[in-house]
């Protein structure tokens, strides 16, 4: 398995997570906010389980092999290893957490790569720490959440001779931005997106700076002040940074360069004020102040400031564009002797396209499957409208903001569906129809441009059946609905939206749930979890799927917090996935792993759960199913009743 995490850096809010967590003692202090995304640059490695041992290797940026170091998988020799410090102190410190926690084995991790500069306030120790906390996690499937994992990785450094903060290991969330506010003790992180791409650059400004100096003299200001100067620094810590990092966010999310540059400079300025008095010998800063003040830079750049700890340390601008990002590069470089990193922030990856297997026999609907297919049954629509299922189904996923459909379906059926998207009426026909449905003929042409076709030659099971679309999908996340079930939302936002928005909020792979009791379980696939929304109840951080579980498994396996004894949470039928899901697909036809006979797509699913993340939603809405008789004709009759029509 191989893994990647990134560095860290603070947009907004330096310090006030630790100021923050001074309200454990004094109540009346602001909250702290802090801004942070990950940067393009990180840590890499592959790992693999080890039945007595930590071994551990590593690739020098130069090229040079270290290692293998081997730890036994004991708590006293990985407690004694992280003490030590050292680059490999924060892996053994995390092992340790790990083994203090859980029954597990060893880890072997090759850092095959580095291109993350160390000791510069981008949270390398963090990100090392992540990695270790992620490859448990994985491997040994511990069924953490990314803020389990932060909080492993946290407790594993702080087991080292390290004092990082909470906020380092917000690296974990990879390279989407952050907010995290602490409270005390307590830990709230919010994701967000930006809408285009936002290019920064971090650079070393070469420099000397005592961090721990800067922590100690700023940590005097707490909890309590005792002179104008420690007020100062409350204030700043306080109040202030949670005006600039508020506007932050909202300059951030609208992709406002020019705000967001503006705020930085203010940022800097209400910095160098208020903190610098405190610990003027490490935060006068001429180094920084030279640099951001380097009058080459400002025809490229929207503004800047200081990194971290701030003093001569690190520092970051914001470009104008993508050129402008490479120009400030080339300047710092070529003028100054400065190293610098390009760091873009940039929108999630949209989900544009639709996969709907529709190539199934329709066993169970015989004779009338040998006339039609199911999923051309006919159900009168809210609108009045007799349409086939499949084009309900299509319907949602475009007023979604799907841009392609892909229908997965049998070589002999192909010309039925080409031909009912694609083939307008005879014009004596379409003479006859009344100008509303002359209106939707030429309608449903428009739908056909966006549908396309994949044949699957031969029925291997609902797994075969995804992967038939992989080249017509190619790398990108899809929304997976299936052909023989008709969604409805009980409010504005429909089914396909619901997920999309999850899936661009969090960038994970996710699926609809909906509630369901023990009694059926054994008909559906299943999940278990714990619930990321507190208590709403609606967003889970699914740990296992299991198809079509016996009630005796799903009681010790898949129970949900919160849920009565009797319901657990089953698939809703519709899924964001990877196009990870490709690849395990095919190594499960490659290797023949069936399950009753069949590829499976569950499976895959657990696996791209235990090796990226896989989120559940609860969905607004039902699923309505024509796959069986008695549904086709429930269905039939919920759409056909008055209060269907008024949902």
């Amino acid at each position: 398995m191989k893994l990647f995490v990134p560095g860290r850096i603070c947009l907004f809010g330096e310090h006030s997570d630790w100021a923050g967590g001074y309200r454990r003692i004094n109540a009346d202090l602001e909250l702290g906010y802090t801004l942070i995304t990950g940067t393009d640059q990180g840590v890499y490695a592959e790992v693999q389980p080890h039945p007595t041992s930590l071994v551990l290797s590593s690739t020098r940026p130069d090229g040079q092999r270290i290692g293998p170091t081997e730890i036994p998988m004991q708590a006293q020799a990985l407690l004694e290893a992280a003490q030590e410090g050292g680059f490999w102190s924060y892996i053994a410190g995390v092992a340790y957490q790990v083994l203090t926690n859980y029954h597990v084995r060893g880890l072997a991790i090759d850092n095959y790569k580095t291109d993350l500069p160390m000791k510069k306030g981008l949270s390398s120790s963090a990100a090392i720490s992540v990695l270790a906390a992620r490859a448990f996690n994985r491997v040994y499937d511990l069924k953490l959440t990314v803020r389990g994992e932060m909080e492993l990785a946290y407790q594993g450094e702080i087991t080292t001779p390290s004092r990082c903060g909470r906020m380092d290991q917000g690296c974990a969330f990879g390279n989407r931005p952050v907010l995290m506010t602490f409270d005390g003790d307590r830990l709230d992180t919010a994701e967000l997106q930006v809408k285009q791409d936002l290019h920064f650059v971090v650079v070393d400004l070469q420099s000397q700076k005592d961090t721990m100096e800067i922590l100690n003299r700023l940590n005097r200001c707490y909890p309590f002040p005792d002179n104008p100067i420690q007020q100062g620094v409350q204030e700043l810590l306080g109040p202030i940074n949670k005006r600039i990092v508020g506007q932050a966010i909202d300059a951030l999310t609208a992709a406002d360069g020019p705000r967001l540059g503006e705020l930085m400079v203010e940022a800097q300025a209400f910095f160098d004020r208020y903190a610098t008095p405190a610990c003027p010998e490490e935060l006068t800063s001429p180094v920084l102040h030279q640099v951001l003040d380097y009058q080459p830079l400002k025809a490229h750049i929207w503004g800047g400031k200081g990194v971290g700890s701030q003093g001569d340390g690190t520092a970051q601008f914001i470009a104008r564009s993508a050129a402008d990002q490479q120009a400030v590069v080339e300047i710092l470089q070529r003028d100054l002797g400065l190293p610098a990193l390009p760091l873009t922030i940039r929108p999630g990856q949209q989900v544009r396209k639709a996969v709907i297997p529709a190539a199934g026999f329709g066993t169970r609907l015989f004779p009338a499957s040998k006339a039609t297919k199911k999923e051309l049954f006919p159900i009168i629509d809210r609108d009045g409208i007799a349409k086939p299922a499949i084009l309900l189904i299509v319907e949602e996923a475009l007023e979604a903001g799907i841009e392609q459909v892909i229908i997965i379906v049998q070589e002999e059926d192909l010309a039925d569906f080409r031909d009912f998207f694609s083939q307008q009426v005879s014009i004596e026909n379409y003479n006859k129809l009344p100008r509303p449905f002359q209106d939707y003929a030429r309608r449903l042409l428009d739908i056909g441009r966006r549908v396309s076709f994949v044949t699957q030659t031969t029925q291997q099971g609902f797994g075969h059946a995804v992967w038939c679309a992989k080249e017509a999908v190619g790398d990108e996340p899809f929304l997976l609905m299936l052909g023989d079930h008709i969604y409805r939302a009980t409010g504005e936002t429909s089914c396909a939206r619901q997920l999309i928005d999850e899936y661009q909020q969090h960038g994970l792979s996710i699926l609809g749930l909906r509630h369901t009791p023990e009694a059926d379980i054994a008909a559906f696939g299943t999940v278990g979890g714990l619930w990321l929304d507190g208590d709403r109840g609606r967003l889970l951080n699914v740990t296992e799927f299991a198809e079509k579980p016996t009630a005796d498994y799903a009681r010790l396996n898949l129970r949900v917090p919160g849920l009565a004894d009797d319901q657990y949470l089953t698939v809703f039928g519709q899924y964001i996935i990877k196009p990870q899901i490709f690849g395990i697909i095919e190594e499960h036809i490659v290797n023949n792993v069936r399950e009753r006979g069949e590829i499976q797509l569950t499976s895959a699913l657990d696996r791209l759960r235990r090796e990226d993340g896989f989120l559940g939603l609860v969905m607004e809405g039902r699923r309505y199913d024509i796959g069986l008789p008695q549904h086709y004709l429930e269905t039939l009759a919920t759409f056909a009743s008055p209060s269907y029509s008024r949902v």
